[in-house]
């Protein structure tokens, strides 16, 4: 990363955070949290894809986000609108279930939709959906606070290993599958 006019020009332009909606949370360090990333957002020139909810952690690092002046883009699925576009609207909503390749994935405490909305991201980067290399390991990154989180993911270089490939080959050695030229015979 660089500085350019005391402004930090990031590796990202867009990251999406993942983030309860139905409260601030059980501990203000949530909330905190919250609030440190959205600055941290904006300290780095990084605009904001989130779930679209105006309550919540969400409605607070959207409210962060968009107080810095970057833009701010809710995504919800027309099936939650009623659920989550609850109270003023936060920036720019778009309704669909996603909106395209980001260039990387947060988490903050949530409940099981937030949980649901990682574990599908880890499951994309395994298809290399949003990783341009299938297959990638190490992809959890986790840091106590919002600035050590985003210059470790600032740092980050995916590590690619062919873990499905070997393994399914082991597993059909093991299991005395015929290699390919027998199967052409």
């Amino acid at each position: 990363m660089e500085m350019k006019s005391d402004v930090m020009v990031s590796k990202f332009k867009r990251i999406c955070v993942f983030c309860g909606s139905s409260s601030q949370g059980k501990k203000n360090s949530y909330q905190d949290a919250a609030i440190e990333l959205g600055k941290e957002l904006v300290l780095r020139n990084i605009d904001l894809v989130y779930g679209g909810g105006s309550i919540g952690l969400m409605g607070l690092v959207s409210q962060a986000v968009h107080d810095g002046g970057r833009h701010v883009i809710g995504v919800v699925p027309k099936t939650l609108m009623p659920r989550e576009l609850t109270g003023e609207i936060v920036g720019e909503v778009k309704v669909q279930k996603w909106l395209g390749t980001l260039d990387a994935f947060i988490a903050l405490p949530g409940g099981y939709g937030t949980l649901d909305e990682l574990l599908e991201v880890i499951s994309w980067a395994q298809l290399g959906i949003h990783i341009s290399r299938p297959n990638a390991c190490q992809i959890i990154i986790a840091a106590p606070r919002a600035t050590e989180l985003v210059e470790k993911l600032e740092e980050y270089v995916p590590c690619h290993e062919r873990v499905a490939s070997k393994l399914n080959w082991e597993t059909k050695q093991q299991l005395g599958y015929p290699q390919a030229q027998e199967i052409a015979r």
